[in-house]
């Protein structure tokens, strides 16, 4: 099974933050953009969906339910945090839009 790591991902947006600063002064612009972020976490969201698929399977042949409880719980979790950033993204930008220029 896949994992997804929180840290990763945070880390992955940080240097983004660092590149675009170091860009700026350099005029070049290196590193993840948010778009490949946000889709390498919809990626990896989707595979650990996969893995319960797998699991879940297996446990219908006769497998380990204990392996496949984990699964369906790691896919669960990774599906809120998924449901919890996009609301916060929803939120963020429903405020920039009330935003008077």
């Amino acid at each position: 099974m896949t994992d997804i790591s929180i840290k990763n991902i945070g880390n992955t947006i940080s240097t983004s933050n660092v590149d675009q600063k170091n860009a700026s002064s350099s005029k070049q612009v290196s590193g993840n953009s948010f778009d490949d972020v946000i889709n390498e976490a919809l990626s990896k969201v989707s595979a650990v969906q996969n893995d319960v698929d797998q699991a879940v399977s297996e446990l219908a042949k006769g497998g380990d339910i204990t392996s496949a409880i984990l699964a369906v719980e790691k896919a669960d979790m990774s599906f809120q945090l998924m449901v919890e950033i996009r609301n916060k993204l929803i939120n963020t930008y429903e405020e920039v839009m009330r935003m008077s220029v």
